[in-house]
């Protein structure tokens, strides 16, 4: 009897995989006309049938928006709550009603510190971490943004490392330096390729110890080490790590973000004044101080068109506008929007990375 049920079941699903996505409408019309819809509402769509459900998953559907523009980008925050544990908090930064949201628990080993965080694509990684420092690990895990789910990762880092910087390039993620049970961590990093499945370890020794903060521009990844006593550039093409110059390094006093190929800085020494580095000049320019009173340090940075989010303690949020910013800038202080917190437990923000679907 239970194998006539499940080949009764085998025999539904596949009849409805050859069903039309829309009745009456060839797949590639109906592909087309599901990916205009707004990815608030995919969710719901999911539940309209097994067809429409893997078609928002799919690959297709994140291919399609692609290559419309109709791609939307949330952020993704990895959290870290009082008794320790790690979650996933996510914000539609674009909608009329804006606010933080915990979708997913990290289901793998929460009680650990120091791992890196990644986006590519329409997933997002979590590398590495430890308990201690004697125990750092290289296991990597996945969350496909589009499915709402966790994924296993069979390939793990070539090396066992905490406390490392984490960037993707050239669609690969790079983990960079940090701690380990291998005393030459620091001076190392890996290439992981998701697509392949594959780890490359290299090692060069411009790359700075006790890495603080990263972040890409130009196509090359920046690294600054402890209270910006030092930072080095890698680049893609040759390989090759090198030291990056005083008069740029010495501004850069907190996190970092990159937009429309400009650098700006948020120095935390003495509240929160947001800087801007100038090409040109080779200066450091002074924009403007943040208000303390609509968010919490310390913060993270993420940028998304010409925005500038300013994720702090408890996901305190501020959204800076790059293209107005100079001219509400009152009295030395930014004038910014904010999105509040809907929750009254503390947390953590680990770090924050954006995924477009």
């Amino acid at each position: 009897m239970e194998r006539m049920i499940e080949e009764k079941e085998c025999a539904d699903q596949s009849d409805e995989k050859k069903m039309p996505l829309i009745s009456g409408v060839p797949d590639d019309i109906s592909n087309f006309c599901l990916a205009r819809v707004p990815r608030e509402h995919h969710m719901a769509m999911k539940c309209v049938s097994r067809r429409w459900r893997d078609f928002v998953c799919s690959d297709v559907l994140y291919d399609y928006r692609n290559k419309f523009n109709l791609a939307e980008s949330w952020i993704y925050a990895l959290c870290r709550d009082i008794s320790g544990g790690v979650f996933l908090y996510v914000l539609n930064p674009f909608s009329s009603r804006r606010s933080w949201k915990r979708i997913n628990e990290y289901p793998h080993t929460s009680m650990r510190e120091g791992m890196g965080f990644a986006a590519l694509g329409k997933r997002l990684f979590v590398l590495g971490g430890c308990g201690w420092l004697e125990d750092a690990i290289d296991k990597v895990y996945c969350y496909d943004a589009a499915m709402n789910t966790w994924l296993d990762v069979a390939t793990p880092l070539s090396t066992k490392r905490c406390f490392f910087a984490c960037e993707t390039l050239d669609g690969k993620i790079m983990a960079i330096g940090g701690l380990g049970v291998n005393p030459k961590v620091p001076q190392t990093w890996d290439i992981y390729d998701p697509l392949t499945g594959t780890c490359k370890s290299c090692s060069d020794a411009n790359i700075v110890p006790e890495i603080e903060d990263s972040f890409v521009m130009d196509g090359n990844i920046y690294v600054r080490g402890s209270a910006g006593s030092s930072a080095a550039v890698y680049n893609a093409s040759s390989g090759v790590w090198k030291r990056v110059d005083d008069d740029m390094a010495s501004g850069w006093r907190g996190p970092a973000v990159v937009v429309a190929d400009d650098l700006f800085v948020l120095d935390q020494s003495f509240g929160a004044t947001l800087t801007m580095w100038c090409k040109e000049t080779r200066m450091w320019i002074r924009i403007g101080k943040l208000s303390q009173l609509v968010m919490k340090q310390p913060c993270r940075l993420l940028s998304i068109g010409s925005c500038i989010f300013v994720i702090g303690k408890d996901c305190s949020t501020v959204v800076i506008d790059v293209e107005k910013m100079r001219r509400k800038t009152m009295n030395g202080v930014m004038v910014c929007s904010s999105i509040s917190k809907t929750w009254d437990d503390p947390i953590d923000v680990i770090s924050c990375k954006s995924v477009a679907i």
